[in-house]
């Protein structure tokens, strides 16, 4: 994987710029905060964001195995969010969160905020492009 960061540009916190990788794709559907049941159950907090986020992530995570591949392959995530200040107001406990189930890798990523999810309940959605080399 090779992180394409122009000359001269600021490095980006908490993301890449882009990324080029070579191997087997994998595509993740959105993801959201409910557990593999489809039940909003997340440790008694399946309404709050930052609960609904590591809920998220470890789902990404399970289907990610299911192709060989580990959070280090992923290469973009496009995050949809219903509340953009409560994210911001959250920002660092989202990004333990992510660190705890992601890790630190370089990922191209983008957040938009939704006027709604399908699931009303739901207050982010996730989706992952992974290259396993």
């Amino acid at each position: 994987m090779k992180i394409l960061q122009p000359p001269g540009w600021a490095a980006p916190r908490g993301y890449v710029n882009g990324v080029a990788a070579r191997g087997t794709q994998v595509f993740v559907a959105g993801m959201i905060g409910w557990n593999a049941q489809c039940q909003w159950d997340i440790d008694g907090g399946g309404d709050d964001l930052v609960a609904q986020v590591r809920q998220a992530l470890l789902n990404v995570r399970a289907v990610l195995a299911e192709a060989g591949a580990t959070p280090e392959h992923i290469v973009r995530m496009t995050w949809y969010l219903v509340d953009k200040q409560a994210y911001l107001a959250r920002a660092r406990e989202i990004g333990a969160v992510y660190r705890e189930v992601i890790g630190s890798y370089a990922v191209a990523m983008t957040a938009v905020q939704v006027a709604a999810l399908i699931e009303d309940r739901a207050q982010v959605e996730i989706e992952v492009t992974a290259v396993v080399p």
